[in-house]
C-alpha cells in the first residue's frame, strides 16, 4: 500500500513542475503546474494574482540556454516552449506598450506600465534631454516619497535614488529642486500618471531595440513600437515607418526584411542581419505581433504570416491575441471597485537602486573613469554580437539625452533625424554577472565602471556569463586573433548554410512540382475516363474547350498510348 502510495506521488510529481515568475516590482510568483499546460494557465494565475483585467498589454519572457529571449506564446504548451529542465524562471514584462498610457481604464494597469517604463528609463532603453530626465526623476520621487519633508529628507536624498545609468550632481540637485517646488500635493497616483504622459512624449517610448547590423556591417538597433517601426544607428534615428506603411516583414537565417509603402506610392525595403537566426527569428515574430496588435482594427483580421514568399518553405507564425482597438473597447466595459495597490513606499525599489551601493561615476577621478571605461569596453566586444535580443542599459557617457517630442516623430516621416548628441548603444549594457544585494565590493567596482548594480530582471538573461574580470582579459589577449579566427569560422559556416538552404530549396520546389502534377494527372483521368456525374464535373466536360480538348488532344494521345503499349506487350509475349 505504501509503495504504490508513493509511486504513485512520484508520478504526479514528474506530470508537475515549478514556475516562478519575476514581477514588475521585483517580487516573485511562484507555482506549481501540470507539464502539459499551456502558456495562457501561468498568465491568467499570474494576472489573477494581481488582480489585472487589462492584460492584453503584458506577456511572459523567458530565456533559452543559449542566452536568446523570447515571449512565451500562450497557445502552446509551456514545457515544450523551455529548452531548459524546470524549475523554469520567467518575467512578467510589458509586451505592447498602450499608445496613450491615460487613456488606460485602471490604476493598476497604469502602475505596472509605469513599473515598466521606470526600468526602461534605468536601462537606458528610454532616453530623453536632461530638463525632461530631472522631472520624470522627480515625478518618481514623488510616487514613492511624497511630498518633501525637510525632516526626512536631508540635503541629498535625491541621491538615494539611481534613476539613470548614470547622472551628475547637477541632476540630482535639479530633481530634488523640483520636486520640493513643483510636485507638492500630488498623490502617487497623479504622479505616477504625470510620469506616464511626459514619457509617452518621448521618441524612445516603447523601444524594445533588437541589436543587428545594416547591409554594409555598421551596428543598428531595430525596434518596435505602438506607433511604428524604427531604425537606431549610432546617434540618428535613420528610419520611422509608420504601421500603416509596413506591408510585409520577412525573414531568412540571420537575413531580416521590411517592405513599406511610403508616400507617392514609394516601395523600399530595409534589410538587416541579426546576430543568430534565432534572434532572428524573434525579431521577426516580434514584428508580426506588434503590426497585428497595433495595426489591424479587429482580431478577426488577423492572417498565419509566413517567412517566406513560398508556401512550402520557412517558418509560419500566427499572432494569437486581441487588437489595440478590442482591448480599449473591453477595457472601457470594466466597471468594478478599483483594486488596492501595494506600492513600494519609503523603500527604494530595485529599479532604483541605493547609491549607497557605490559612488556615482562623477565621483571617480576622470583619468581613473576612462582608464577603466577603456578597459571594460575592450571585454564587450567580444559580447556586441549576442543572441540577447533585448538590450538593458546604455553606458553613454554625458547628459545629452533625446530632444524630440512625440508629436514631432509621428509627422518627420522616415528622414534621418538626430536623436542625440551621443551614440545609442544599449547594447554596451550586456554586462555579466548579476550583482547580489550583498556583493558590496563587486557592486561598488561596477559602479566605478560607470555600470549601477544588476537588477533581478537581467539574472536570466546573463546566467553563466564570464565576470567582467574575464571578459576585459578576454578582450586584451584575443584582440589579435579573435576577430580573425571567428571571422573565419562564421565565413565557412555561412557558406555551408547558404549551400545546404539552396539544396534544401530545390528538393522542396521538385516535391511540390511532381506533387502537383500528380494532381492534375488523376483529375485528368477523372474527368475523361470516370463516369462520375458530379455538377462541377458534368460543367467542366461540357465545356467547348474542354471537348477540343478532349477529340484533338486527349484521345489521339490515348489512342497512341494504347499502340505501344499492344506493340511493348506483342515483343514481350514473342520473346
Amino acid at each position: 500500500m505504501l509503495s504504490r502510495l508513493m509511486s504513485g506521488s512520484v508520478r504526479n510529481l514528474e506530470r508537475e513542475f515549478m514556475c516562478t515568475v519575476r514581477l514588475l516590482d521585483d517580487t516573485e510568483y511562484t507555482c506549481t503546474i501540470q507539464r502539459d499546460a499551456k502558456g495562457q494557465y501561468l498568465f491568467d494565475l499570474i494576472c489573477h494574482h494581481l488582480n489585472l483585467l487589462e492584460k492584453d498589454y503584458f506577456g511572459i519572457r523567458y530565456v533559452d540556454p543559449d542566452k536568446q529571449r523570447h515571449w512565451l506564446e500562450f497557445t502552446k504548451s509551456i514545457s515544450k516552449q523551455m529548452k531548459s529542465q524546470p524549475p523554469f524562471t520567467m518575467c512578467l514584462r510589458v509586451k505592447f506598450y498602450p499608445p496613450d498610457p491615460a487613456a488606460l481604464k485602471e490604476e493598476i494597469t497604469r502602475y505596472l506600465v509605469f513599473l515598466q517604463i521606470k526600468r526602461d528609463l534605468y536601462h537606458g532603453r528610454l532616453l530623453c534631454k536632461t530638463s525632461d530626465a530631472a522631472m520624470l526623476a522627480a515625478y518618481i520621487l514623488q510616487a514613492e516619497i511624497g511630498d518633501y519633508d525637510p525632516g526626512k529628507h536631508p540635503e541629498g536624498y535625491s541621491s538615494k535614488f539611481q534613476f539613470f545609468p548614470k547622472h551628475s550632481e547637477k541632476l540630482e540637485r535639479r530633481i530634488a529642486e523640483i520636486h520640493k517646488t513643483e510636485l507638492i500635493g500630488q498623490t502617487p497616483e497623479t504622479a505616477e500618471l504625470k510620469f506616464l504622459q511626459k514619457a509617452q512624449m518621448l521618441e524612445t517610448y516603447g523601444v524594445d531595440p533588437h541589436p543587428c547590423k545594416d547591409v554594409s556591417g555598421n551596428p543598428a538597433f531595430l525596434a518596435f513600437t505602438p506607433f511604428g517601426f524604427v531604425v537606431l544607428q549610432g546617434n540618428k534615428r535613420v528610419h520611422f515607418l509608420k504601421w500603416n506603411e509596413v506591408t510585409k516583414l520577412k525573414f531568412e537565417g540571420k537575413t531580416f526584411h521590411i517592405y513599406a509603402n511610403q508616400k507617392e506610392d514609394k516601395k523600399i525595403i530595409l534589410t538587416y542581419f541579426a546576430p543568430t537566426p534565432e534572434a532572428c527569428k524573434h525579431l521577426w515574430k516580434c514584428g508580426v505581433e506588434n503590426q497585428a496588435f497595433y495595426k489591424l482594427e479587429k482580431s478577426s483580421q488577423v492572417r498565419t504570416v509566413s517567412s517566406s514568399n513560398l508556401f512550402f518553405k520557412g517558418s509560419r507564425f500566427r499572432y494569437s491575441g486581441r487588437v489595440a482597438k478590442e482591448v480599449m473597447e473591453q477595457s472601457a466595459k470594466i466597471k468594478r471597485e478599483p483594486p488596492e495597490i501595494h506600492r513600494a513606499g519609503l523603500v527604494p525599489s530595485r529599479s532604483c537602486p541605493s547609491i549607497t551601493h557605490g559612488p556615482r561615476l562623477s565621483s571617480v577621478p576622470r583619468t581613473r573613469r576612462r582608464a577603466v571605461h577603456i578597459s571594460i569596453m575592450e571585454g564587450l566586444e567580444s559580447l556586441r554580437d549576442s543572441a540577447h535580443s533585448t538590450p538593458v542599459r546604455s553606458v553613454s557617457h554625458g547628459d545629452s539625452f533625446i530632444p524630440r517630442s512625440r508629436s514631432q516623430v509621428t509627422d518627420s516621416g522616415d528622414g534621418t533625424a538626430v536623436i542625440s548628441d551621443e551614440t545609442y548603444s544599449p547594447s554596451d549594457s550586456v554586462l555579466p554577472t548579476p550583482v547580489a544585494e550583498h556583493s558590496l565590493e563587486l557592486a561598488v567596482a561596477r559602479q566605478i565602471n560607470g555600470a549601477p548594480c544588476s537588477i533581478e530582471e537581467e539574472k536570466e538573461s546573463e546566467a553563466g556569463t564570464p565576470s567582467v574580470g574575464d571578459v576585459a582579459e578576454l578582450g586584451a589577449d584575443s584582440r589579435a586573433a579573435g576577430p580573425l579566427q571567428s571571422a573565419g569560422r562564421e565565413a565557412a559556416l555561412s557558406e555551408t548554410e547558404q549551400v545546404n538552404k539552396f539544396v534544401l530549396s530545390v528538393l522542396r520546389l521538385l516535391l511540390v512540382t511532381i506533387g502537383l502534377l500528380f494532381v492534375l494527372l488523376l483529375l485528368l483521368i477523372i474527368l475523361t475516363e470516370s463516369d462520375l456525374d458530379i455538377a462541377f464535373l458534368r460543367d467542366i466536360r461540357q465545356t467547348p474547350e474542354f471537348e477540343q480538348f478532349h477529340y484533338e488532344y486527349f484521345c489521339p494521345l490515348r489512342r497512341w498510348f494504347a499502340c505501344k503499349l499492344r506493340w511493348v506487350g506483342g515483343l514481350l509475349i514473342n520473346k
